[in-house]
């Protein structure tokens, strides 16, 4: 057996990265947590603004879950904070009000 044989024999044992893709995981990347429940937050505050800036875009539309990664239960209760605020006018309707 050539030095090529045995290291062809050596290479194909036991390969952990390949059995890690087989496993489901995605290249060791981990799930990202819903930033609520991991802070414990029960519900979202309607009068935190500063807050819910953050899960409004540019136009004024509420961010989706896909991009905020937050949970259904907070997603709904983020929802509802964000209508509450704009009703209060402590957010924007839409991003093209004028400062004036």
């Amino acid at each position: 057996m050539s030095d090529l044989d045995t290291q062809y024999t050596d290479d194909i044992g036991g390969d952990e990265e390949q059995s890690d893709r087989r496993s489901g995981r995605r290249g060791g990347r981990r799930r990202r947590v819903c930033p609520f429940c991991g802070d414990k937050i029960r519900e979202v505050d309607y009068k935190d603004a500063d807050l819910l800036r953050r899960y409004v875009n540019e136009e004024g539309k509420i961010r989706p879950r896909r991009q905020t990664n937050v949970c259904a239960r907070h997603q709904r209760s983020l929802a509802q904070a964000v209508k509450r605020a704009r009703h209060l006018a402590l957010l924007p309707f839409t991003g093209q009000h004028v400062h004036g």
